[in-house]
């Protein structure tokens, strides 16, 4: 038969305490005191008191399987992760941080164990914000594993340069390059303590113009290019382009609305211009969205392009020539685009439109297809690209050709059809030093 001791106090030689009870409270060990189980024991009846073990010796990568009463760090840089949950006990709690701040481009995905819930739903959990961190606790059967603490952010010390998001983002070297295609939010959450460093370099491209519609076998305008402008700054270099020299832009902290412009719509219908393109914005520089090419036909009115960031091309006529549409308009410094082409009369032969660094020309003929003014080259995204040039004419009965999504360039203007091409639309691009 067992023995019983009955004792309210278990001490050790140095007289400290190992277990002591008062009243109906049982206390094991002293103050100061690291209580430890048995490697191989076990733990039952105690509980958890909402905090995990943080695994920092382990950060984790591609699929995994998690731990009762551990924490992650998740690196998704190189890829996507899952976390495949243990069998849910009630009480057990894992937890998932986001290491290197990617899971905005590849997710963490906690899947649970066999047909048990997250958060009362058979399925995965997706963890998709950059920094997000999540701990989830099993409740039961009915709810299954409950997400009890959860931040979408995380600080991190100051780097010493520029940190924002927007846009897509890339690298080149120490510098990163967010591009616009359409309207967003470039987000400065952090600057550096040197403020040269806090100077961007960007370009800003509005959208190009439409190229007019034609009639009776005379040519129509071509759309003037979106106006382009552009600023390096010192501590970004790259091979800009003739045009660099917009004006400084030095951010805070602070969002910063983006508008890239639509390229303008050609028209249905005979005897009508191009539209205009969109202007587009980033900060205190605006680019003017191209000027619409004329249409090719004999009144008078319709066959004038208009001005733009780059004008538009004149339409052919049998009556006298009628000059293209201005370029730079408004002016600006360097001058965001050039003029378009005039359209002849008698041959019915129409203007192309202008380009970022060339004006538009008249066509020899109404039977040649014609360039459109240059455009320009930069490499602000580490390679060099054109934008902005001037929509060309067309030389054989057709509809005019669109310009490319997100150049700027302007539209083609039609022969013996109704349809002249669309404009491309416009791009803003931010470049500066992050490492």
């Amino acid at each position: 038969m067992a023995s019983t001791i009955k004792v309210n106090n278990v001490q050790a030689s140095d007289g400290g305490n190992i277990v002591n009870q008062c009243g109906t409270t049982i206390t094991i060990g002293a103050s100061g005191d690291t209580i430890n189980l048995a490697s191989g024991a076990s733990q039952t009846g105690f509980g958890r008191e909402g905090s995990v073990n943080w695994q920092t010796g382990s950060i984790k990568t591609g699929t995994f399987s998690p731990v009762s009463g551990e924490g992650y760090f998740v690196d998704t840089s190189a890829g996507v992760s899952t976390a495949n949950l243990p069998a849910g006990s009630a009480g057990a709690i894992v937890s998932f941080s986001d290491y290197t701040r990617t899971f905005g481009n590849n997710n963490l995905t906690i899947s649970p164990n066999g047909v048990e819930k997250m958060g009362g739903i058979a399925g995965d959990v997706l963890l998709s914000t950059n920094g997000q961190s999540a701990t989830f606790v099993y409740v039961d059967g009915t709810e299954g594993w409950i997400n009890t603490q959860e931040t979408q952010t995380s600080a991190t010390g100051l780097t010493g340069f520029i940190m924002a998001t927007g846009g897509t983002e890339t690298t080149s070297g120490n510098d990163k390059i967010h591009t616009f295609t359409g309207p967003g939010t470039f987000c400065v959450s952090a600057l550096s303590p040197t403020p040269a460093c806090n100077q961007v370099s960007y370009i800003v491209v509005a959208g190009g113009a439409a190229g007019g519609t034609s009639q009776d076998g005379h040519q129509a305008g071509g759309g003037g290019a979106g106006g382009f402008r552009e600023d390096e700054s010192p501590i970004t270099p790259y091979t800009s382009s003739p045009l660099d020299g917009a004006g400084n832009i030095s951010v805070t902290a602070s969002p910063y609305p983006i508008v890239v412009g639509g390229g303008g719509a050609a028209a249905t219908c005979a005897k009508t211009k191009g539209g205009n393109g969109v202007d587009s914005s980033f900060s205190t520089i605006t680019s003017t969205g191209g000027g619409g090419g004329g249409a090719g036909s004999n009144p008078g009115g319709c066959r004038q392009a208009n001005a733009g960031g780059s004008g538009g091309g004149s339409g052919g006529s049998d009556q006298p020539s009628a000059s293209g549409g201005a370029g730079n308009t408004p002016p600006t410094s360097p001058a965001q685009g050039k003029g378009g082409g005039s359209g002849a009369s008698g041959p019915g032969a129409g203007g192309s439109g202008g380009g970022a660094t060339g004006c538009g020309s008249q066509s020899p003929n109404a039977g040649t297809t014609h360039p459109g003014g240059a455009g320009v080259t930069t490499e602000i995204t580490a390679s060099p690209v054109v934008y902005s040039e001037g929509g060309p004419t067309l030389g054989t009965p057709g509809s005019g050709a669109a310009g490319p999504d997100n150049s700027g360039d302007g539209g083609q203007g039609a022969l013996t059809t109704c349809s002249g091409g669309n404009g491309g639309s416009g791009v803003v691009i931010i470049r500066y030093k992050y490492q």
